[in-house]
């Protein structure tokens, strides 16, 4: 089997987010999928996301991956690549196809939700310490990941192992939880490969409803940090309510979510990591870290599909400086990041 991609060095990036990302087909009206009559072409890929947050946010990212040689790869690249992300460590094969999944307009949450997944033998699932670029996703201040990576294949979860492993060239390593108990299914010790990723990185994002689906972890964040002694950082993400950030040698800071008039929940749990590590990497104080990852989310939230535009970082650092009450009294609606001046004040509902 052949395989192409570019051998030189490359150049060190803000964050490198490394996973499958897939053409996704978007309803055109609600139903189940056997009633649907066409659908809307997007991409959907949890650490593609992160990337693209990040890079509208004005940070340099890298996406690395393996797409097919097909048409649906290119859409992938041109589309990633159109948001300012790095696409040049993105490896083309020209023996397995590129995903592509199917999913229906309601929430991912409900019972009536249907999506339907054709990744199995994916190009993507073919990564492994031998087919990806391992300087290029060194090379980084962040090293981005997630769960989702892990259950695709062996050689997947070999590399996820690989670029956790710890080294003298290891950047920082952010590792999203992200279990989907269905990618899993056929593999019962998933939660506990999940549990040692974890372990393994330097800052976990984690749902507290996640943490105790997979590990049984019940009591909160305390309960989460304790499984979970590690990681320099654990971000336990409370939905709705709002998100906890665990560090070393620092009280637990908790930080309520704004309220969001809600269009779509996919891809708010990217975003908010997106907010997240921009923050981190502006050296922001903790509660401003999770303030800036609940705008990223609130954006996501507010707009459909998996990516939105965040607010401009001018415009976030404004609201991230309110003080508690102000911040209580935020009512985020679809449009607001575009909003600025007296008139971002009248649609978000500030003083």
């Amino acid at each position: 089997m052949t395989v192409t991609g570019p051998r030189k060095a490359p150049d060190v990036v803000d964050v490198v987010a490394l996973g499958e990302s897939m053409v996704t087909f978007l309803p055109s009206r609600p139903g189940r999928l056997a009633d649907v009559p066409s659908f809307d072409r997007a991409i959907g890929g949890a650490e593609s996301n992160v990337a693209c947050v990040l890079a509208a946010a004005g940070h340099t990212t890298r996406w690395v991956s393996r797409v097919g040689a097909d048409g649906f790869g290119d859409h992938l690249v041109e589309t990633i690549a159109g948001y300012g992300v790095d696409t040049g460590s993105v490896r083309r094969d020209p023996a397995r196809p590129t995903g592509v999944y199917f999913r229906t307009a309601g929430d991912r949450a409900t019972d009536a939700h249907e999506v339907a997944y054709y990744r199995a033998g994916s190009a993507a699932s073919a990564m492994s310490p031998h087919t990806v670029d391992l300087a290029a996703c060194r090379a980084a201040r962040v090293l981005h990941l997630s769960g989702i990576t892990a259950a695709l294949s062996t050689g997947c979860l070999d590399l996820l192992r690989e670029l956790t492993a710890p080294g003298p060239d290891r950047p920082l390593v952010s590792f999203d939880v992200n279990h989907r108990p269905g990618l899993w299914r056929e593999d019962p010790s998933g939660a506990g490969v999940l549990l040692d990723l974890a372990r393994g990185a330097d800052i976990v994002f984690v749902g507290e409803d996640e943490a105790q689906e997979a590990w049984g972890v019940a009591g909160g964040p305390p309960a989460v940090r304790e499984a979970l002694p590690q990681p320099r950082l654990v971000v336990v993400k409370q939905g709705a309510t709002g998100a906890t950030a665990l560090a070393d040698a620092q009280p637990a800071v908790f930080e309520p979510a704004p309220h969001v008039t809600l269009v779509a929940a996919t891809g708010a749990g990217d975003a908010f990591a997106a907010g997240f590590l921009s923050a981190t990497l502006r050296g922001l104080p903790l509660r401003t870290r999770l303030r800036h990852g609940h705008l990223a989310a609130a954006a996501a939230l507010t707009a459909p599909g998996d990516l939105a535009a965040p607010p401009a970082r001018d415009h976030a650092d404004r609201l991230a400086a309110l003080d508690a009450a102000a911040w209580g009294r935020l009512r985020l609606g679809p449009g607001w990041t575009a909003a600025d001046g007296d008139r971002a004040d009248e649609e978000v509902s500030t003083p």
